[in-house]
């Protein structure tokens, strides 16, 4: 009785300390989110909320300076689907290859070089394309310069590939061997369950696996800042670009009055682009489960 009783004693202190914990989660959300909205506010009024997203000028040290960040999200927007467009898919087979197909031998191999690729920091991946893949851009493609959309897309595609691949391969290795094996019985070939069967079971995880590697897409800003030339053009896959991420990290250092709080603005727009991503995504997650349920 008495060993019963400090259980529930101990059980009810490992509660209350993940509800605070919890609620300390919660709180620097709120806390960032108020911040932002308190910083950036101020600007948007002063330029004007459609002057400021949908200005295509930026130019905040010029004599009469001007604030339009439409160069900046649509930079964004085409920067990180086609960072998904191309990581994704490689992610996912990659995934696949690994939890069902790949020999022991191979997985061994495979697998701590995915980890290590996680472990390196964004600049070296920046660096390595600035010294590599930027040059070579500009040869193949013969233009003026290889810093561009098209080198940040690359970039970005490499960098949330990790996250991809592991979230993806624990999913996958966490659905039940009764489901293939029923599949094998009926007749199905390895490659037929694992596609049919196995990764409609592991949805749920591969999706969660995309949304991490969006959202590392959109926060990333040394990798990107470069190779992708870091001007405040409108995005064309050769041609030099800025993105939200990188207009805040290249000015913050030096900036002041109306340009500080336009940089913090420009925060507070990624901030709500980023938590509209999720949303959506988790609101597609939740119909695609009620529909597999029904």
């Amino acid at each position: 009785m008495k060993a019963k009783s400090s259980n529930q004693a101990l059980e009810k202190v490992i509660h209350g300390i993940f509800l605070i914990l919890g609620l300390i989660s919660v709180g620097c959300v709120l806390l960032i989110s108020v911040y932002l909205i308190v910083a950036g506010l101020p600007a948007i009024r002063e330029i004007g909320l459609f002057e400021f997203l949908l200005g295509t000028r930026w130019a905040s040290t010029a004599a009469e300076p001007s604030y339009g960040i439409l160069p900046f999200i649509l930079t964004s927007v085409y920067g990180t689907a086609g960072a998904i467009l191309l990581g994704v898919p490689i992610g996912f087979l990659s995934a696949v290859y690994i939890a069902k197909l790949a020999s022991p031998r191979a997985r061994a191999v495979i697998e701590p070089a995915i980890g290590l690729l996680s472990g390196i920091p964004s600049v070296v991946y920046g660096l390595v394309g600035m010294m590599a893949l930027v040059p070579a851009i500009r040869k193949v493609f013969d233009v003026p310069d290889g810093a561009s959309l098209l080198a940040a897309i690359i970039v970005l595609a490499v960098i949330i590939l990790p996250s991809i691949i592991k979230v993806s391969v624990t999913a996958l290795r966490a659905v039940p061997k009764e489901y293939e094996d029923a599949s094998l019985a009926l007749g199905a070939t390895p490659v037929e369950t694992y596609f049919r069967v196995s990764v409609p079971a592991a949805k749920s995880g591969i999706a969660a696996a995309v949304v991490l590697g969006v959202g590392r897409a959109i926060g990333e800003a040394m990798a990107v800042m470069m190779v992708a030339g870091n001007v405040a053009n409108m995005p064309s896959l050769f041609e030099s670009v800025r993105f939200l991420t990188t207009a805040v990290a290249s000015e913050m250092s030096y900036s002041s009055g109306l340009q500080r709080q336009a940089l913090f603005s420009i925060a507070l727009v990624l901030f709500l682009f980023i938590m509209l991503i999720n949303a959506t995504l988790n609101l597609f997650l939740k119909k695609g489960g009620k529909e597999g349920n029904d």
